[in-house]
């Protein structure tokens, strides 16, 4: 299925989808370096064109992201009816020498009082010395799916069949 950038574009602009894309975690969905699937939370930032994740440099799905780029991400909300962000891409891998922007950015809204900040920020600092990856992800193809304008896409078609059996 060919999505055009406008159409991602218009699903990334939504309200809804501008309120998944300010939240803290997502779900990383990739292919093992064995051929079994994964699905990590992984913490994100949304610069307005690309989510980028950070991780250590030594991440076993750095390895996997290597051989098998092609990601699903998923942003939902724990409430009901759930708010859900689907998107797909290619992850791009850039090597940092120290801690990412993004990663202090996304871990800026963690309950912490202003000294519990620097001392966590300076932990980071000594732990990821050598730096970080940055995960870079440009959506190629997003849904969302809010239960009030949106529906899964196997709903969509049992409303349909429904509608179609009632006009019969």
């Amino acid at each position: 299925m060919t999505v055009r950038p406008n159409e991602i574009t218009e699903v990334l602009n939504r309200p809804t989808s501008q309120e998944l894309l300010a939240r803290d975690v997502t779900r990383l969905a990739y292919v093992a370096k064995d051929g079994t699937p994964r699905n990590i939370p992984i913490i994100f930032a949304w610069n307005g064109s690309e989510i980028v994740m950070c991780t250590p440099k030594n991440a076993p799905k750095l390895t996997a992201l290597s051989v098998n780029p092609m990601v699903a991400l998923t942003i939902d909300t724990e409430s009901h009816p759930p708010k859900i962000l689907l998107v797909r891409g290619r992850a791009d891998l850039d090597y940092v020498d120290d801690i990412p922007t993004e990663y202090l950015q996304t871990t800026s809204t963690y309950e912490m009082t202003p000294e519990q900040r620097v001392e966590w920020e300076a932990e980071v600092r000594s732990l990821y010395r050598d730096g970080m990856v940055r995960i870079v992800v440009t959506p190629t193809w997003a849904k969302l799916i809010d239960f009030e304008t949106t529906l899964p896409s196997a709903v969509e078609e049992l409303i349909r069949q429904r509608e179609e059996r009632r006009s019969a």
